[in-house]
């Protein structure tokens, strides 16, 4: 049955998210032969492309370019990236297992990698002991038949779903806007994965993934692709799944991830905190998984397609997860299946793409070089980096009187402000339109100059989180923009050096420390304070005019706060149980948090 499969596909308790287009667009090939699992962003047809040229040019495979122009073009890119994707990774693996069960080979690191409590692991250190040469080699065989490697999984953003235009600006059909495309990219592609769709809900991509076979099982019960919803919460994760189910399409996983305290866009909650919704999951988990099925059951049978058990339904957590002791601590105490781990990848060469000056001023920064901004052209909240180079331009430009971007990739082109075919907010045609909108207005100073700011703070997230893969690949062409966005989440202020694959492992599974001397809080504490912050800065915004509605939000957004304080309280001694985390430190922690609410007058 799937559940078993599915289930048993993961040795390792932890995986690799998204991190922006580039960082993580090769990380497969640099961690699925050790059995570990990573996530690759689709959004970018152009850098697939130019990826996939790289890396079969780097392993003798022909290579056969699709151009912008030809039918379908965005699907067949994707299609074509994930297919080397999954042939690469097939021969690095099959070679690692040919290799000797000796020191230095990969073969021997994929079994040094495993959580020591990993049943692989333990019988593998015992096959080494024996002496019976005949016997080891067996136990070796018998070992090999039971390794993996790690999921080649995608990222569809819901949301980034731009129409498209044909040359003479005609409509190209729903089938053919950037999310839809994008799945039909991963849809027929020969992997054997996950989509995790992110950013929220897109009825009309359901619709549209209810065409595709691979989401349904096959006569034993085992689907060819799976569906992963990241969420925020419980209740957008039941209405999301609930509508999938209708289209017989089952959700094998809900990635939970903090509203702030992560990487990239950050979508905050009501002030939903991260261990109240994983207590309502870790309580709900069967019932959801129950209702779910009825829904979905029925909806495959009227597709002529029988099902005899609920699939597998896995619940993982990610989001400023910084030391063992909390990987652990949420894997046992909410019954995760595993935890993922982010932005301290940026800070392993081995991992994912970051460029020498990039990682020079991470490994060099402190907290206040990390924070939540305005930046995205999407409108929504988006975690950035101080010393970015493509920060640095952006002032630069705006020095220059010539503030936006060149908008040449137009993937998050959504303002139809100005125009009749959309543009991005970050690109110097919108921008100066709304400058000259702006000076009309005969506008106070100080309004003039935060009106001013809030539009000039937009970046081109298009190119900027593409260029450290081009830069550290040495794939930068003549006169291409090599400013730099990077979205690391705040947690990353806690690391400070270069990491080996190896060292980050040991680190996420207790073997070494990264953090032993850096005064770091809990993660909940962490995501808490990120939360009052928040809520401190957005009733600030709101003081000139505060609506009723708004009003009625904030009221809701402190409640919900205090409601997870609360909660944290009696989660303490279960904390200490399983945890060396001190226990008066985190009550005080907990009593400033409540005295700043407290001091929240709306």
């Amino acid at each position: 049955m799937q559940s078993k499969s599915y289930r048993n596909s993961m040795n390792h308790t932890f995986h690799i998210p998204v991190l922006g287009l580039g960082y993580s667009i090769d990380t497969p090939l640099k961690v699925a032969k050790y059995g570990i699992s990573s996530v690759v962003s689709i959004v970018d047809d152009e850098l697939t492309e130019r990826m996939r040229k790289f890396h079969s040019e780097k392993n003798d495979e022909r290579y056969v370019p699709i151009d912008k122009k030809e039918t379908d073009s965005r699907a067949l890119r994707i299609t074509a990236y994930l297919n080397l994707l999954h042939k690469l990774v097939n021969v690095q693996f099959s070679s690692l297992l040919n290799e000797p069960a000796e020191p230095g080979t990969a073969l021997d690191k994929y079994f040094e990698l495993l959580p020591d409590q990993s049943t692989l692991k333990r019988k593998y250190a015992e096959m080494l002991k024996m002496t019976d040469l005949q016997e080891k080699e067996l136990a070796l065989e018998a070992l090999k038949s039971k390794l993996k490697p790690g999921s080649i999984d995608v990222n569809i953003m819901s949301k980034v779903d731009k129409a498209n235009y044909s040359l003479k600006d005609e409509y190209l059909g729903d089938d053919h806007t950037d999310a839809l495309a994008a799945m039909r990219g991963f849809a027929n592609s020969n992997l054997k994965a996950s989509v995790i769709i992110s950013a929220g809900l897109n009825p009309r991509l359901y619709t549209y993934m209810e065409k595709c076979t691979d989401f349904y099982p096959n006569l034993s019960g085992i689907s060819r692709k799976n569906i992963i919803l990241k969420v925020s919460d419980f209740r957008s994760a039941m209405i999301q799944a609930k509508m999938l189910a209708k289209k017989g399409l089952w959700v094998a996983e809900f990635r939970v991830e903090s509203g702030l305290n992560c990487g990239g866009h950050a979508f905050a909650t009501e002030g939903f905190l991260l261990g109240p919704i994983l207590e309502e999951f870790k309580e709900k988990r069967a019932s959801l998984t129950a209702e779910l099925y009825e829904i979905y059951s029925a909806a495959l049978t009227a597709k002529g397609i029988s099902v005899l058990s609920p699939p597998s339904q896995r619940i993982t957590a990610q989001g400023g997860i910084g030391t063992a002791e909390e990987h652990q601590f949420l894997i046992n105490y909410y019954q995760l299946d595993a935890a993922g781990w982010g932005s301290p990848f940026l800070l392993v060469p081995e991992a994912t793409n970051v460029d020498d000056d990039t990682l020079t001023n991470l490994v060099n920064a402190d907290h206040t070089d990390y924070y939540l901004s305005n930046s995205s052209p999407l409108g929504v909240l988006f975690n950035n980096f101080k010393k970015s180079s493509i920060e640095q331009q952006r002032l630069e430009r705006i020095a220059k009187g010539r503030p936006g971007s060149p908008c040449t990739k137009k993937f998050l082109s959504t303002n139809t402000e100005f125009t009749v075919l959309p543009i991005c907010t970050a690109s110097r045609a919108y921008q100066n339109l709304k400058l000259k909108e702006l000076e009309k207005q005969n506008l106070p100073a100080e309004i003039y100059h935060r009106q001013f700011d809030a539009i000039t703070e937009k970046i081109c997230l298009c190119e900027g989180l593409c260029s450290s893969a081009y830069l550290k690949n040495d794939m930068l062409k003549p006169k291409e923009n090599k400013a730099v966005s990077i979205c690391p989440g705040p947690n990353l202020a806690y690391f400070s050096g270069k990491y080996s694959l190896k060292e980050m492992i040991q680190h996420i599974y207790g073997k070494t420390n990264l953090l032993d001397a850096v005064n770091r809080p809990n993660l909940f504490i962490n995501e808490l304070n990120l939360y009052v912050d928040y809520l401190k800065k957005d009733i600030a915004l709101q003081l000139d005019e505060l609506s009723v509605k708004k009003e009625r939000y904030f009221t809701k957004f402190k409640e919900q706060l205090l409601h997870g304080i609360a909660y944290y309280k009696g989660l303490v001694p279960e904390l200490k149980k399983q945890s060396n985390i001190a226990i008066s430190e985190m009550q005080q922690q907990l009593q400033q948090a409540e005295h700043a609410l407290a001091a929240c007058k709306i």
